[in-house]
């Protein structure tokens, strides 16, 4: 059982390495402000050469056809870059109050022509060994917003730059012409994989503790280890189960949400599916752990019990010799065999050998 669990765990790092998550060193990030990674407009499902402001992208956007849309990426900004960009694209103010501050639960709200998508990012914590301490998942926050020609995303957190996805979607204009929607539908897609790849790292520690747990030094394992583990897989499970219903919203036919037109609803069912074996995945490794934690604590009241027989068995060998002293140890004058010369050995190899009897009853009783 070890070496297979060696195996996997490293053909788990191995396929984390192939696809690790970016981070905010990404050459795609531009300083167009404080907390602006990029401002980017697409044509007809194409990147235009130039960057620009959002003032003068917007403007460019709605000068033309209705084919172009704009996509700007913010990276924790204040709240009064959060109100200009408000006030540019007339965005709700409730739908800019998601945006300023963390949330609990992923959500999906409806601000007249915009959607607004809250998504919970979650990152593994890479750690040489579990602890009663060790943080395993660091979850942040993202929060799209998707009208008719805009983007506007904006992250708080642990989750990684965009940069790639935008990239990624470059290279297929096809989907791009669908507009807004299938950024945010990229955005999903993006998030779910990310839930797969920590679910799948989250049981490498899972499957460690097992081994642990049932392994012959058993007793090495602590079970503030587990009771840590169940804690960071309760916060995962907390990122990822309420994303069902918001991807089902944006998936169901007979309700449309625009801007998802009917093109990309399939898309959309897709990366639900996806999340929903991720949540039953999720759900069998919290059985998984409470299965492991009862068994540890089996093991450790079968230790304890084990430990208090042998006391036991001690106990009584050494209370046959006691007995014998306490009996012939008395202040009387008159007792048997007192000034015999022989009663001195006799009396020894007497207790000696009830000693050594029950010594043997206990052995082959398994109590030593």
């Amino acid at each position: 059982m070890p070496l297979m669990h060696r195996l996997r765990s490293a053909a788990r790092r191995r396929l984390r390495a192939v696809r690790a998550a970016v981070d905010l060193s990404h050459p795609a990030r531009s300083p167009l402000g404080s907390a602006v990674e990029n401002c980017v407009v697409f044509e007809d499902g194409v990147r235009t050469p130039r960057d620009c402001s959002a003032a003068e992208a917007l403007e460019r956007v709605r000068k033309g056809d209705g084919k172009a849309f704009v996509w700007i990426g913010l990276h924790e900004p204040e709240q009064a870059e959060l109100d200009a960009l408000g006030t540019l694209f007339g965005l709700h103010p409730l739908a800019l109050a998601d945006a300023s501050g963390p949330h609990r639960r992923p959500r999906l709200m409806r601000y007249d022509d915009t959607l607004c998508a809250v998504f919970k990012t979650v990152r593994y914590v890479e750690h040489e060994q579990l602890t009663a301490t060790s943080e395993v998942v660091d979850t942040g926050e993202l929060v799209a917003f998707a009208g008719p020609d805009f983007v506007i995303t904006v992250r708080h957190g642990g989750s990684g730059s965009l940069g790639p996805i935008r990239e990624s979607l470059e290279d297929m204009p096809e989907q791009l012409k669908m507009g807004p929607a299938a950024v945010l539908h990229a955005l999903a897609d993006f998030v779910v994989d990310e839930y797969e790849r920590v679910t799948d790292a989250v049981q490498d520690d899972i499957d460690s503790v097992e081994s642990m747990v049932f392994s012959p030094d058993s007793g090495r394992v602590d079970a503030g280890h587990i009771y840590q583990l169940k804690r960071e897989l309760l916060e995962l499970k907390r990122a990822v189960a309420p994303l069902a219903r918001p991807l089902l919203a944006l998936a169901d036919p007979l309700k449309p949400l625009p801007p998802v037109g009917p093109d990309l609803q399939p898309y959309f069912r897709d990366v639900a599916d996806h999340l929903a074996r991720t949540v039953e995945q999720l759900a069998s490794y919290d059985a998984l752990l409470d299965s492991i934690l009862q068994a540890h604590l089996a093991q450790v009241t079968v230790a304890q019990n084990e430990d208090m027989r042998k006391i036991t068995a001690w106990a009584a060998i050494v209370a046959v010799p006691t007995m014998g002293c306490g009996l012939w140890g008395m202040n009387f004058e008159h007792m048997p065999e007192l000034e015999w010369t022989y009663g001195y050995p006799l009396a020894v190899s007497v207790m000696a050998a009830a000693c050594f009897t029950v010594h043997r009853a206990f052995r082959r009783n398994g109590w030593l």
